[in-house]
């Protein structure tokens, strides 16, 4: 398992996470709960891809993570998000999309 996964996981598990507004529309759209995002990102093997966002909007040279992973009742998510440091802590910030994979 790569150590950013190990970074991110371990984030998740201290309940060191925020969601943006769109993430938290996309997991109300899908009757998803924020500990079904948690869990099917804790339950992924790998990072699916990584990538630098291009979005003038955003942070610098964010680097972006897209991870599939799947609940504990098998339901498949689908999510992208970033760590950020927010006065001075680390968090694992969801901020494209949590939803359910398709």
């Amino acid at each position: 398992m790569s150590p950013i996964l190990v970074r991110i996981k371990r984030l998740l598990i201290a309940g060191k996470y925020r969601f943006s507004f769109k993430a938290e529309t996309e997991m109300q759209a899908d009757s998803l709960e924020p500990s079904d995002i948690v869990e099917a990102v804790t339950n992924a093997p790998e990072i699916y891809k990584s990538l630098r966002s291009t979005n003038m909007s955003r942070f610098a040279k964010e680097r972006l993570y897209v991870i599939y992973g799947t609940t504990y009742d098998g339901v498949p998510v689908y999510t992208k998000g970033t760590i950020r440091d927010v006065d001075g802590a680390e968090i694992y910030y969801f901020f494209i999309s949590s939803k359910r994979d398709a």
